[in-house]
């Protein structure tokens, strides 16, 4: 489920994910419920394609986290430069 498999498309995969989540942050960073939120609306937009839980999206942060992509102060995650 990290990886794209043969079954799991990229957009599927946490690997998919989470770059989706690091190009939505921008500059300024956002907090959890701004990102879920953002992810919802382009969901239902069909900008992106593949249905993701919230589950899903905490353990795609600690991915992006555990390699060092992502950093939270004060509670706003940004982009590690």
């Amino acid at each position: 489920m990290i990886m794209p498999t043969k079954h799991t498309t990229l957009e599927q995969s946490l690997l998919g994910f989470g770059s989706y989540l690091l190009g939505s942050l921008g500059e300024e960073g956002k907090n959890i419920d701004e990102l879920w939120n953002n992810y919802q609306k382009d969901f239902s937009a069909k900008k992106y394609r593949a249905k993701q839980n919230f589950d899903n999206l905490v353990m795609t942060l600690l991915f992006l986290f555990s390699v060092n992509a992502i950093y939270m102060n004060d509670g706003v995650i940004k982009r590690c430069v």
